[in-house]
C-alpha cells in the first residue's frame, strides 16, 4: 500500500535528508548496504513537501522583509534532482475576501469529485489490465515510453521541451503519468495535446 509523507517547511530539513528521498521515491524501495550484504525494502509513498516562500513566512508578502538573496536560497534547500522527481507542483495565493464569499457557490461537492478520481482509476485499471501495474504512477519509466506514449500531434510540444532542455528525460517520465492521469480524469483514450501541455505546467509549477 502506498502510504503518504506529509513534509511541512521542507526547506527548514537538513539536504541530505531530503535528498535520501531520491532513491525510495524513484525506485519504490529502500536498499541497505553493508559490507557483506545489501537487504531491499519495499517503500512505496506519495511525497508531499510544503514549503513558504522565504524564511520569515509573513502571512502578507508586503510584509516580507527577506531579499530575493535569501529567499532564493531558502528555497534552493530543496535540490533540483529531487525537484525533478515531483510530479505536481503548485504555488498557492492568499484567498481574497471575493473569492471566500463566492466561490463557494461553484465548488463541486466531494461526491462528485470522488465518483470523477474512481472512474479514471478504473479507466486506468482496465487499460493496465494484464500488466504488472494497476495506476499510471507504477508504470516504469521505460515502458511509459515504449508502450504508452501518445499519439504523435499530442508529443508536438513536449518533443520541443525535450531538445531545448526545458524538460528532463525524467521529468518526462513525470508529465506523462500526469498526462495520462488527466486524459483519464476527462474520459478520453490517449493523453491530448492539452493534457501535455498541462501535465508539464503542473511538472513546472508555472501555470498561466
Amino acid at each position: 500500500m502506498c502510504k503518504p509523507i506529509y513534509l511541512d517547511e521542507a526547506p527548514e530539513f537538513q539536504s541530505g535528508v531530503l535528498d535520501a528521498l531520491r532513491q525510495p521515491l524513484e525506485e519504490g524501495e529502500v536498499m541497505i548496504a553493508r559490507a557483506g550484504a545489501s537487504t531491499r525494502f519495499p517503500a512505496r509513498f506519495t511525497l508531499v513537501l510544503a514549503a513558504n516562500p522565504c524564511p520569515c513566512a509573513a502571512a502578507k508578502s508586503i510584509d516580507c522583509t527577506c531579499t530575493p538573496a535569501v529567499r532564493h536560497k531558502y528555497l534552493a534547500r530543496i535540490s533540483g534532482p529531487l525537484l525533478d522527481r515531483i510530479d505536481l507542483k503548485l504555488e498557492l495565493h492568499p484567498a481574497t475576501r471575493a473569492e471566500l464569499r463566492y466561490d463557494l457557490e461553484l465548488i463541486e461537492p466531494s461526491e462528485v469529485v470522488a465518483e470523477r478520481v474512481l472512474n479514471a482509476r478504473e479507466r486506468a485499471a482496465k487499460r493496465l489490465a494484464g500488466t504488472p501495474w494497476r495506476t499510471n504512477a507504477e508504470i516504469p519509466g521505460p515502458q511509459l515510453r515504449r508502450r504508452f506514449l501518445p499519439p504523435t500531434e499530442a508529443m508536438t510540444s513536449i518533443d520541443r521541451l525535450l531538445q531545448t532542455g526545458a524538460l528532463s528525460a525524467r521529468g518526462l517520465d513525470r508529465v506523462l503519468r500526469t498526462a495520462w492521469t488527466c486524459a483519464d480524469l476527462a474520459g478520453r483514450d490517449s493523453p491530448s495535446a492539452t493534457d501535455m501541455d498541462s501535465a508539464f505546467a503542473l511538472w513546472t509549477g508555472r501555470r498561466s
